[in-house]
């Protein structure tokens, strides 16, 4: 962007800036990041890739004392008075490194009373994108943050929920699903489910169930990561896993209270030990009830890799700090698009 390419700006004094009236902020709303860090070039990208937002986007601004980072900049905290004013900037993103030893608070104060908006790179990250950004999220913006609400009233709501869909689902589908475990049989050897031990809520192992897609002795020389076109998938089961057909005999794991039919994606315990090492806050999926279907599947996927798995867990972050009665009822609609559209099938 051309603005970008501008490093001489002029210093003004705080005196010469003006209230911004709601009007300005609507038409005029530009946006200046704070900072030039790693985090400070991902929430550009983010913006830039929000239809929305990406021409508002003027460029960064560093410390006086911050070493050049390779890409250009607007200027220097001393100079935010008068970018805001040259740029009619009405959204300042902070998205410093080092918040604490950094953050100009006398300037940003003076700017905020003014009207113009000042608004923490996570929170503008989490609401445009769904996830949280955990590699340069602090603890303290978890613990002073909103959201992670937990009230027994709506736990106890959720229970009866999941009970209530789990028993219609299974008594409904149960003529079909006969049909499917005769089909398996046919197809190949082996029995007709498939049982392995998935840790839970509070990291509590338990067994999941699902029909079996896969040959049997699939595993044989070890457990991996399921990849696109799997050759240890069978020919039913490579059907099954398109249509998430293998994954209706979850209920019962929903009715023993295992799962809930939304949440996090249970992990097993090999994956997770190695994860829980790799990935900021992992264990924090673990403190609700896995899921048969989540937000983070249904925004990112199936997870084939640790690099994967980093990113899904971002979404299911987000829903665990954010859980709600819509949220959740967004995350059905949303489910049932991928499942029409036959999406994200290993």
């Amino acid at each position: 962007m051309d603005a970008i390419v501008d490093t001489t700006p002029t210093t003004a004094p705080r005196e010469t800036l003006h209230p911004v009236t709601a009007e300005e902020l609507k038409s005029k709303r530009q946006v200046l990041i704070l900072g030039q860090g790693e985090f400070a070039l991902t929430c550009q990208q983010v913006l830039l890739a929000e239809p929305r937002m990406a021409e508002r986007v003027v460029g960064f601004v560093k410390h006086p004392d911050s070493e050049p980072t390779g890409y250009p900049v607007l200027g220097t905290f001393d100079d935010l008075p008068a970018l805001v004013e040259r740029y009619k900037v009405g959204l300042i993103v902070v998205c410093l490194d080092d918040r604490r030893a950094m953050l100009p608070v006398d300037l940003l104060l003076d700017l905020k009373v003014t009207g113009i908006e000042v608004i923490d790179g996570h929170r503008l990250f989490e609401k445009v994108t769904g996830r949280l950004s955990i590699d340069s999220l602090r603890p303290s913006a978890l613990i002073f943050s909103p959201g992670f609400k937990r009230h027994a009233g709506t736990a106890v709501v959720k229970r009866m929920v999941d009970v209530t869909i789990a028993s219609v689902s299974l008594l409904t589908m149960a003529p079909f699903l006969l049909i499917v475990a005769m089909l398996i049989k046919v197809d190949s050897p082996g029995p007709v489910f498939y049982r392995q031990k998935r840790v839970g809520l509070n990291s509590q192992p338990f067994m999941i169930i699902k029909f079996r897609s896969m040959v049997d002795g699939a595993e044989m020389s070890g457990p991996r990561w399921a990849q696109k076109n799997d050759h240890r998938v069978s020919r039913v089961g490579r059907w099954m896993r398109k249509a998430r057909i293998d994954e209706i005999p979850q209920f019962l794991n929903v009715l023993k209270g295992e799962m809930s039919v939304i949440g996090p994606r249970p992990e097993r315990p090999i994956f997770v030990e190695e994860l829980r090492r790799e990935i900021p806050y992992y264990d924090i999926r673990h403190t609700i009830r896995p899921g048969i279907t989540g937000w983070a599947q249904v925004m990112f996927g199936y997870a084939a890799s640790r690099e994967d798995s980093h990113l899904k867990f971002q979404y299911d972050l987000y829903y665990i700090k954010n859980q709600s009665f819509w949220l959740d009822l967004k995350t059905l609609v949303k489910t049932v698009c991928v499942l029409i559209k036959g999406e994200g099938a290993r």
